[in-house]
């Protein structure tokens, strides 16, 4: 499973940490939008990369984006994470014009890195680049 996320964006970088510390099974790897490997991911979606308002989720030739890819991502790292799955309750308008919005301000609204975040030594080969 491959989590694509921005880089450059203070959320996206600290849900990429969050995965990191509560992914005892280590089953995620990750790869950012500022890399080759993400944008062709990116690509195979349908997604473009200069009007992302989106997480994706890869699992094998699937893709998921918005509410789905998060519920999908906690419901995976097991308990306590998978209570996450009652979201699914929420119709999904809702929920992913809520996750549209905040994606579409994600800089103004939670902060912009001048560099990508990079992964510690003991995470480095979970980075698809």
């Amino acid at each position: 499973m491959i989590v694509v996320f921005d880089a450059e964006c203070l959320l996206c970088s600290a849900w990429v940490q969050f995965l990191l510390r509560h992914d005892q099974r280590r089953q995620f790897c990750f790869a950012s939008i500022q890399t080759a490997a993400g944008r062709k991911l990116l690509a195979d979606a349908g997604l473009r990369f200069d009007h992302l308002d989106t997480l994706l989720l890869v699992i094998d030739e699937r893709s998921y984006q918005h509410t789905a890819a998060i519920l999908r991502v906690l419901h995976h790292l097991g308990w306590p994470w998978r209570l996450a799955w009652l979201g699914w309750i929420v119709p999904a308008p809702l929920r992913d014009g809520v996750y549209r919005w905040a994606a579409r301000n994600r800089y103004r609204l939670f902060g912009r890195r001048d560099r990508c975040f990079t992964p510690g030594p003991s995470d480095a080969e979970r980075f698809v680049q």
